[in-house]
Parts: C-alpha cells; structure tokens; sequence
C-alpha cells in the first residue's frame, strides 16, 4: 500500500486513492493523519489526474480526535487551526481534482475534510453535523468559509447552535453532496465520475479546481477579467484543437 501509518494510498489507472485508515476511531483526524494527507498531495505523482478519497470502515469521518484534544494557549490553538487551513487548501487548490465518496458519519472536521473535494458522492447512510457549538469550541478547519459558502451562514449558524443532523437526501439539497447512492455504492460511483473527470484535459482540471473558487471571491470586473485570462490559457492548447475538431466531424 504505503508508507503511512493512518492512510492507503494507492494509484490505479491514473486515478489516486486515498483511503483514510483509522476505522477504529471512526477516521477522526489527529495532527499525523493530517500531515500525511498534506504529504499526499506534495508529492502527488505525475501520473495522477483525479484523486479519490474515501474512509475504511463504517465511517466517512468524524472529526477531530477529540480524544487527542489537549489545553494550549490561544497562539497555539490558532496555529493548529493554520495547520488544518493550509493541508485543506492544499486540497482545494493542488489543481488535481478530487471526488469525496462519503458514507455513515460526515461531521465537523470530517465535513471540512469532505468540502475540500470538488465533487462530493453520499451513500445513504451519510449525515452531516457540526458539533462544535455544542463541545464549546468553534470550527477550525475552515467550515465558516466552505460550509457556510455552500449552506449560507444563517443556515451554518443555526447547524452550529442546535447541533442539527442533516441526512444525505437533505445535504444533497443544500449542495453538501452531489450525488446520493444506495448504501454502499458510494465509491463505486465516484471511482466512475473520476474516470471521466480524468478523461477532461489536465489543464481545464485545473484551470477548473483553482480558477472558480478564486473567481467568486473576487469582484464582479476581476472575476470576468481572471475568466478572460484563464479562457486564454486553456483554449489555446494544440489538445483542445483537436478535441473540437474531433467533434466537429464526429458525424463523418
């Protein structure tokens, strides 16, 4: 498999599989398992066009290991907090595409972890919470930013204060998944939507994966103006040219 002692990583037809191997602890995310996913994506290889991340046993992830949890200063908390930005960032922007299969427990660092993929498939076990309010800590990993860019934060707001559950039928409507699947099916079909986002050019992946979340943070004129730049890039390319012209004269 790997080096890593709390992950699987393997690459198969140029589709790299991230497994998440704590299922003892239900994925919970300590600081080694979250250094080896941002060592993951550092040394990415070449080969890889989508990856696909999922969790070993009856559990996508939930959260932070809160059994690890441990008293530090503000300084440290904000540094530790830095820390799950910058590997979830890094997630977010690496410019390789990354398709979440989600299954059973999707909650608070787990569902920061699982917005930081661009495509989210639910099986219909999955359920999201965010239980921090309800522990007397705020979120950390970056939910305020991508949960809340998904929900609205009167949503989010409300999630964090009751300590609500959404089921996969109910997260697929708020846009926290994509996809909803029978129990089970979920990495079956995110391996099949990876193999055809890994058909699209490596360019248009990311010019995709890095260009649109930029882009919606941006100003009315910038964003169209970052669009005209990146249209630039990747229609230019002598493999777009031949995609196109490939179907153009599909008929013939």
């Amino acid at each position: 498999m790997s080096e890593y002692h709390y992950l699987n990583f393997t690459v198969e037809d140029g589709i790299g599989l991230l497994q998440l191997n704590r299922p003892e602890k239900k994925n919970a995310i300590n600081d080694r398992l979250i250094l080896e996913i941002e060592q993951v994506f550092i040394s990415m290889p070449e080969e890889v066009s989508v990856v696909l991340l999922y969790g070993a046993g009856p559990e996508f992830c939930a959260g932070l290991d809160l059994a690890e949890h441990k008293a530090r200063t503000p300084f440290e908390v904000v540094n530790h907090s830095r820390l799950w930005h910058r590997v979830f960032n890094l997630i977010d922007n690496s410019g390789v595409p990354v398709v979440a299969a989600m299954h059973g427990a999707v909650i608070g660092g787990g569902l920061e972890l699982a917005t930081s993929a661009h495509v989210r498939v639910a099986d219909e076990t999955t359920f999201f919470r965010l239980p921090e309010g309800r522990h007397g800590i705020f979120v950390g990993g970056g939910a305020s930013v991508r949960v809340s860019g998904i929900i609205g934060a009167s949503r989010m707001t409300e999630m964090m204060l009751t300590g609500r559950t959404y089921d996969a039928e109910e997260g697929l409507r708020l846009g926290l998944a994509h996809y909803v699947v029978p129990k089970g099916k979920a990495l079956e079909e995110a391996l099949e939507l990876a193999a055809t986002i890994a058909t699209n050019t490596r360019l248009s992946n990311w010019a995709m994966t890095t260009g649109l979340s930029r882009i919606d943070s941006m100003s009315k004129d910038d964003g169209l103006y970052t669009e005209s730049l990146i249209s630039g890039m990747t229609q230019s390319s002598g493999e777009v040219n031949e995609r196109i012209d490939a179907f153009l004269n599909r008929k013939k």
